[in-house]
Parts: C-alpha cells; sequence; structure tokens
C-alpha cells in the first residue's frame, strides 16, 4: 500500500448510543478526513474502512456489535484492503475481547483515544496485524480535534467530558472517566467561530453537563456560560443535555428564564419516582427534590416543555415504588419521556443486587407507564393548538399530503412540527412562524402555509455547503443511530437500562 492509497481511500461510521457518541463520529470523520480519507457514497458497495462507535449501555449492545461485525467478515475476506475499527465504550469495556471474538477487527480504541484512529489505522495496514489501544485517562480534550459535523446550521459543543457520579445501573463512569471541564474561554470561542460558520443553533453536551463548574471550582459556572451564550451576535438558539437533578440550582433557572436564546425546554432525567429507589440507584435527590425544581421552572418559564428519562423495574421495584413513578409523571406533566426497562449491565452494582424482577413484571409495568405518558404528551401538545410558533427547519425532505408538500423542524420548545411553507422558500435553518391546527402525541401539525419565514445566515451556510462542488466519493459516510440537532426524533420508548448523557 502506497501513501497515496492513503487519500483515496473512502470511509463510513456507524454510531450507536447517546448524544456525546454521536459528537466523537463528528470527530473521527473530521480526524479521517484531515487524513485524507473521503467519505463513502450512501448508496455504494461498501467503505474501505468502516468504523462502529459502540454504546455499553443499551440492551443487548455487544450482539449488536458482533452481529454486525459478522455480515462484514465475507464482504472483508472479498476485499483484502478493507480495514475494521470498533471504538466507543463497549471497545473501552471490552478491550481485547473484541479481537479474540472478531479477529477480521483491525482497530480497538477507546473512548479516551479518538485522535489516535487514523495512526492506528495505519499501523494496522503497516504491520498487518489488530492494533488494540485503549487509553486510561484523557489526553487532550477532544474538541480540539478536527470535526466534521452533519449540520450546517446546528452543533453539539462539548463543556464537559467524564462523570463524578456513581449510579449503581450505569457503566458510564468507568468508560469515560471523572469529569473534566473545559476551560468557558474555550467554549465560548468555540461558539463564535461556529456562529461565524452560519451555526445558529447549539446544544451544550456534557454527562451531566450542569456539572459543569466542579473541575475548575465554580459552582454557578454553568449558569454564567449560558448568560455569555446570551451575548453571543446571531447565535439564535441555546439548548443543552442532560443535566442532573442534584446540579440544577436556582441561578441555572434564572439564566434560562432570563437570556432570550436559551430555549424554554428542559430534558430532566428522573430515572424513578420512589424515594427509595432513588436511594438504591445512588441518585442525590428525593421526589420531593426533583418535584420542586420542575414547580420552580415552570414558576419561570410557564411555557417550558419537560422532558425525562425513566428506567422501569430496577431491582426491588415494588408495585407502591412503581406507583410512586406514576405519580411523578402525573404531577410533572411531561411532554415526553424516554422509557426504559431495566437489564443488567455487567460490572454494575445494580447487576449484583438482590430483588431482580421478573420480566413478566417488568412489562406489565412498562406497558402501564408508557399508556400513562402517551395520555399525558397527547394532551399537553393539544394545549399549543392556535398558538403561533417559530420553526427552525430541519434538514430532510419533506412530504407532500396530496398536493401540498410539508416540512418538518423544531419550535422553541423543541417540539416536532410539521408545517407547510407556503410560497416562500424554506432552506434548513430558516425560521417559520406558523400556526399549530393539530396535535398527535408525538409531533404537531401547522395545515395552513407559514405565517412569514425569515431567511437566516443558517440557511445561507446550508445553502453553501449544499451547492459547494462535491468532493469524489462523498455521500452519507456517517451513519447516526440518533439524529442530529433538529432532526424527528425516535419514538420515547426503548428498552434497556437508560442512556449515557442523561443521567
Amino acid at each position: 500500500m502506497t501513501a497515496q492509497d492513503t487519500f483515496t481511500r473512502s470511509y463510513e461510521i456507524r454510531t450507536f448510543g447517546c448524544q456525546m457518541n454521536v459528537h466523537d463520529s463528528e470527530r473521527m470523520a473530521g480526524l479521517l478526513e484531515d487524513a485524507g480519507y473521503v467519505r463513502a457514497p450512501a448508496d455504494g458497495d461498501g467503505a474501505d474502512v468502516v468504523v462502529f462507535n459502540t454504546c455499553a449501555v443499551r440492551e443487548n449492545a455487544d450482539n449488536r456489535l458482533y452481529g454486525n461485525l459478522g455480515q462484514l467478515a465475507p464482504k472483508k475476506a472479498a476485499h483484502p484492503g478493507m480495514q475494521i475499527a470498533v471504538g466507543g465504550c463497549l471497545a473501552q469495556k471490552d478491550r481485547d475481547t473484541i479481537v479474540r471474538k472478531a479477529p477480521w477487527v483491525d482497530v480497538v480504541f477507546g473512548t479516551h483515544n479518538v485522535g489516535k484512529l487514523p495512526v492506528l489505522l495505519e499501523r494496522a495496514r503497516v504491520q498487518e496485524e489488530a492494533q488494540v489501544e485503549i487509553a486510561e485517562s484523557l489526553e487532550a480534550f477532544p474538541s480540539t480535534l478536527p470535526t466534521r459535523r452533519e449540520s450546517a446550521y446546528a452543533a453539539w459543543v462539548s463543556v464537559s467530558v467524564g462523570c463524578n457520579n456513581t449510579c449503581t445501573f450505569c457503566i458510564v463512569p468507568q468508560l469515560r472517566g471523572k469529569e473534566k471541564d473545559r476551560r468557558p474561554g474555550d467554549i465560548l470561542a468555540e461558539v463564535e467561530a461556529l456562529v461565524d460558520e452560519g451555526v445558529s443553533e447549539i446544544t451544550l453536551l456534557g454527562q451531566n453537563v450542569n456539572a459543569y463548574g466542579s473541575d475548575i471550582g465554580d459552582r454557578e459556572a454553568f449558569g454564567k456560560l449560558l448568560r455569555a451564550c446570551g451575548r453571543i451576535e446571531g447565535l439564535e438558539r441555546v439548548r443543552f443535555t442532560s443535566p442532573h437533578p442534584r446540579d440544577f440550582t436556582d441561578d441555572v433557572i434564572a439564566a434560562m428564564a432570563e437570556t432570550p436564546n436559551v430555549m424554554p425546554q428542559l430534558h430532566m432525567p428522573l430515572q424513578s419516582g420512589s424515594s427509595r429507589v432513588l436511594k438504591a440507584m445512588r441518585r442525590s435527590y428525593r421526589q420531593e427534590r426533583y418535584l420542586e425544581i420542575i414547580e420552580k421552572v415552570r414558576a419561570a418559564m410557564p411555557d417550558a416543555a419537560i422532558s425525562t428519562d425513566i428506567i422501569v423495574g430496577f431491582p426491588g421495584e415494588t408495585e407502591e415504588d412503581f406507583q410512586e413513578t406514576l405519580h411523578v409523571v402525573r404531577e410533572a406533566r411531561f411532554a415526553q419521556a424516554f422509557t426504559f426497562q431495566y437489564s443488567k449491565r455487567p460490572g454494575t452494582p445494580a447487576a449484583e443486587m438482590d430483588g431482580q424482577l421478573p420480566k413478566a413484571v417488568v412489562q406489565e409495568r412498562y406497558e402501564r407507564l408508557v399508556e400513562l405518558q402517551e395520555e399525558i404528551s397527547w394532551a399537553e401538545n393539544k394545549k399549543q393548538l392556535g398558538r403561533t410558533v417559530e420553526v427552525m427547519a430541519a434538514e430532510g425532505e419533506g412530504r407532500k399530503d396530496g398536493a401540498t408538500r410539508r416540512l418538518s423542524g423544531r419550535a422553541t420548545d423543541n417540539r416536532l412540527v410539521h408545517f407547510t411553507p407556503g410560497e416562500d422558500a424554506v432552506r434548513p435553518g430558516d425560521l417559520a412562524t406558523v400556526e399549530i391546527t393539530y396535535a398527535a402525541p408525538h409531533h404537531l401539525l401547522a395545515e395552513g402555509p407559514a405565517r412569514s419565514v425569515r431567511r437566516t445566515r443558517a440557511g445561507d451556510a446550508w445553502e453553501r455547503r449544499n451547492s459547494a462542488p462535491q468532493e469524489p466519493g462523498s455521500g452519507s459516510g456517517v451513519l447516526l443511530g440518533l439524529p442530529t440537532v433538529g432532526a424527528p426524533e425516535p419514538q420515547p420508548a426503548a428498552t434497556g437500562t437508560g442512556s449515557c448523557g442523561s443521567c
């Protein structure tokens, strides 16, 4: 293989798991393109390099990985120059196991050494043997790496990596390490640079994003960061995910309410409504504290849409405990909830606890929870009928209902809205003002033409990106298990223990 061959090789990244993994995949793509690789066509026969960015939290994550690797084995046998790399949380956890079970894998790399991916691929190619490199701690903050962002108008911005909590159901701290905060000036410099490029919506990202500041000795750092983002000219929307109730202080609520470009939307993981179960989970809050936060948020931002994560069937959960969860759901009136059935995760304290519940019991409770939340989501969406909202148009093809073309996007509160653009052209990143005419549990509909459309610098950026000549082999090389910012989300119900980045 000559040096020139490296510059004509194509890549594909398959991403599973949380928003942190999605952003890590953008970094992997940036690194590979910086090293001369090009994205494989979405409809092609396959890439020269396939990278799996794995998750260790979701149920059957390892089975899913090995199933995918098995499907690629004959393809690689037919194309000897093809390479396969496995990174992410499962790679950090399983290390040498992956190469033992799938010896045709060329590279295994962990969450702390994403930046070594091109070097490891080249080393595996030259030495003709698998390269396994798992760093135990972060060498450099990952945002210093080149990034190929999936959206022209919306971007993730990491404020921290790692987690200092010890939740008994979660393996993330073992895989991502202790929390490490980024300097405020570096965060704001990245946001400003993104805005200069045309980005108009950013999502601040961390395992426990509002714990930001603990590593730099400032408990009010996150509220200050939100306010500082509010002073950046051209930044239309600021979101963040995911906060922890323990760290959700009054100064953060005030910053949200008083900063116009911080959106009236909050994803606040509950996990359980039972204080007894929360204690067993090592969640450092109780039911009363959680509902107090919700009450304060609604007092400061009456129209805020609040979503959550809930685990059903944690070891030892009784029917009384489950009823406490239903009570919180009724009181909090979540716009949506991502609900999970508890399942064992090797290496977590909860996996060894007494009181593991039968699958049938967990399933029945799960179905009751989903049914209740569906009713509440629908009722809360019906309150939007007749309201005029501002929607940021999302990427993706619109659909036609008869002769009417519809687009999709997110309102300020992050509700998904399908709307009719009318006569004005609407590009991804542009802002349309529409009236809500129909409500379903997971989306809203604005059937009449948009009242107005504001063309934005973000829309200009999208237009420039999509009108530029395409590089050879360019295409949908990054296949994301979760959507990019502004894209429609999956139905808020799943199996598994929960999601890292939503703790």
